[in-house]
């Protein structure tokens, strides 16, 4: 893996790169359609950056209507 697929983003830095705010990120994440995120700690919560980019790539397919994209 690379340092670049090895990032963790924050929410703060997930809803900045998606547009979504909370309760859209955690419906998509509860029907499967997003990346879950991953325990940092007690409290703390992040996403591997190359989960979320994926995300985002295959969402810029999907609306450019490229068909080959897993959700």
């Amino acid at each position: 893996m690379t340092q670049q697929s090895l990032r963790i983003l924050r929410f703060k830095q997930v809803s900045e790169l998606t547009g979504l705010k909370h309760t859209s990120i955690y419906e998509k994440i509860k029907s499967g359609e997003f990346p879950p995120s991953i325990s940092l700690g007690t409290r703390a919560r992040g996403w591997v950056a190359s989960e979320i980019e994926g995300w985002i790539s295959e969402r810029i397919k999907a609306s450019r209507g490229e068909t080959n994209h897993a959700v």
